[in-house]
């Protein structure tokens, strides 16, 4: 009990930052490589996979955590919240891109297509709507990511507020895990469109947030008992790069990902802590989403600048500058606004 309560009690997950710049890394490397890579050098998208396990796993814990404390959910608090940490740097940079098609890109199938994809960008639906089977390059591609977990957002918080316990959440997230697998698997046949809708579902979202609900659970003795230890978040990361280096199973992969934001959550004294509190990684992990966001013009401008071996160096720490002014110039002055929407203490 007294485990459970102090990480109840925990009200700020230090090591969250660094995982958050562990899975931005990966990213970065595969938008900055040349073309498809084979191997472990190939594995850059698990970092989004990792992104996605440490949001289900955050926000649900949050949202649990403001239902426990006040009987109910603000969501429009919520929604205030989320709109002024995510939109602003969002359309800010969609808007610059838009810009560029029309002023300095070329006609031709790449613009017209970024052109035609815009409402589906701009109302967060791209990984529903936009065409990526296209013998050419997708502008503003990297959105399905940002889509997906507005989709998240959007539906979750709502089930959680009307439902009594954590069994109908549970239950709702086991089978977004299930149809999601089965989708990957094409064990399912529906039209294009919906295949895509089942196919953007994310299991590491829905995991994440599964484990944040098993803890509010008698479960969490057992989770306490495996991923509470303090070499536990080694041995997780540990098999989490074996994942990656070793074709497993993704969906294994991705239990391992959940398992090791765990562990970093159950005890703030893990054997990585020393590691993920560092202060470069941190201050990354702190402006994971603006490195997320510029990354791409960033390895563009790097690619004239630079020959393809010292394209990622120099791309991650344009990425790394560009989001650390992005940061300061529109992200921290909203910290104030948004302060104004958080659940009283």
């Amino acid at each position: 009990m007294e485990r459970s309560e102090a990480f109840r009690r925990t009200s700020y997950f230090g090591s969250l930052d660094g995982l958050r710049a562990l899975s931005i890394l990966p990213v970065v490397w595969h938008h900055a490589t040349s073309g498809p890579v084979q191997g472990v050098l190939g594995r850059g998208p698990l970092g989004v996979d990792l992104f996605f396990a440490i949001s289900g796993f955050l926000i649900t814990t949050l949202l649990l955590r403001e239902r426990e404390k006040h009987g109910t959910i603000a969501l429009g608090a919520f929604y205030a919240r989320r709109s002024l940490r995510i939109f602003p740097l969002y359309y800010l940079v969609l808007g610059g891109f838009a810009l560029h098609a029309l002023l300095l890109r070329d006609a031709g199938p790449v613009r017209d297509h970024f052109l035609r994809s815009l409402p589906w960008y701009a109302t967060y639906t791209s990984n529903w709507f936009v065409d990526n089977a296209v013998p050419h390059a997708v502008v503003f591609s990297f959105a399905w990511s940002l889509a997906t977990e507005e989709q998240f957002y959007l539906g979750f918080p709502w089930l959680l507020r009307i439902s009594r316990g954590v069994v109908p959440a549970a239950l709702f997230m086991a089978a977004v895990v299930v149809v999601d697998q089965a989708a990957e698997r094409d064990w399912l046949s529906f039209g294009p469109l919906a295949m895509r809708m089942l196919r953007s579902l994310a299991t590491p979202i829905a995991l994440g947030s599964l484990a944040a609900l098993a803890l509010r659970t008698r479960l969490f003795r057992s989770f306490d008992l495996v991923l509470g230890r303090r070499e536990s978040s080694l041995v997780l990361f540990g098999l989490v790069v074996c994942g990656a280096v070793v074709p497993w199973s993704l969906l294994a992969v991705q239990v391992l990902m959940v398992g090791l934001v765990v562990a970093c959550c159950l005890r703030e004294d893990h054997s990585l802590a020393s590691v993920l509190g560092a202060r470069p990684l941190r201050h990354v992990g702190l402006v994971s989403y603006g490195v997320y966001m510029l990354n791409v013009p960033a390895i563009q401008l790097a690619k004239r600048l630079v020959p393809q071996p010292f394209v990622f160096v120099l791309g991650l720490a344009l990425s790394v500058a560009l989001a650390t002014a992005a940061h300061a110039a529109i992200e921290r002055p909203l910290l104030r606004l948004r302060a104004r929407f958080r659940p009283s203490a």
